[in-house]
C-alpha cells in the first residue's frame, strides 16, 4: 500500500464552464503498476460537480479507467480528463446525487450553484490554504499563503 506516490497539482476550471476561475488543488495517487494502471485522482478543495463526491473530492473517472492505457499520461489527465468532465458531466453516473438531479432538473440553477461554489472554495488564494496536512507544501505556504490575507 505504502508504494503509491502522492502529489499534488493545481487545477483552473476550463474557460466557458461555469467552472471558469475555479482554482482547486488536485490529489494524484500513482499505484504500483502505473502507467499500466490509471493515478486516482481527487480534489482537495470542494467542488459542486456531479461525478465528484462533494465529501471526499474524490473523483468519478470511469472515462480514465476504463480508457486508460500506458500511453496517455497525466498531461492527459490535466488537458484532457479533467477539463472534459467538469464541461460534459455525466449525471447518469453521479458520485453526487443532488448534483446530477440539479443538472437534469435546472440546467441553470445548478450553473449557479457550481459558480457559487467556486467563490466559496475555489478561489486561487484557496489552495494555499486547502491542504491541512503538514507535508510537501510548506515551503509555498510561507512564501505566498499568508502574507497578502486582507481578505474580502
Amino acid at each position: 500500500m505504502m508504494a503509491c506516490k502522492e502529489f499534488y497539482v493545481e487545477f483552473h476550471g476550463p474557460t466557458d464552464s461555469p467552472y471558469q476561475g475555479g482554482a482547486w488543488k488536485i490529489r494524484v495517487e500513482l499505484p504500483d503498476a502505473y502507467p499500466y494502471k490509471s493515478p486516482s485522482i481527487g480534489f482537495i478543495n470542494k467542488i459542486y460537480h456531479p461525478n465528484v463526491d462533494e465529501m471526499s473530492g474524490s473523483v468519478c473517472l470511469d472515462v480514465i479507467n476504463q480508457t486508460w492505457s500506458p500511453m496517455f499520461d497525466l498531461v492527459n489527465v490535466f488537458e484532457v480528463f479533467l477539463p472534459q468532465l467538469l464541461l460534459y458531466p455525466n449525471p447518469s453516473d453521479p458520485l453526487n446525487g443532488e448534483a446530477a438531479a440539479l443538472m437534469m432538473r435546472d440546467k441553470a440553477a445548478y450553473e449557479q450553484r457550481v459558480k457559487e461554489y467556486c467563490e466559496k472554495y475555489a478561489k486561487p488564494e484557496d489552495i494555499g490554504a486547502a491542504q491541512e496536512d503538514d507535508k510537501s507544501s510548506e515551503e509555498e505556504l510561507s512564501e505566498d499563503g499568508y502574507a497578502s490575507s486582507d481578505g474580502d
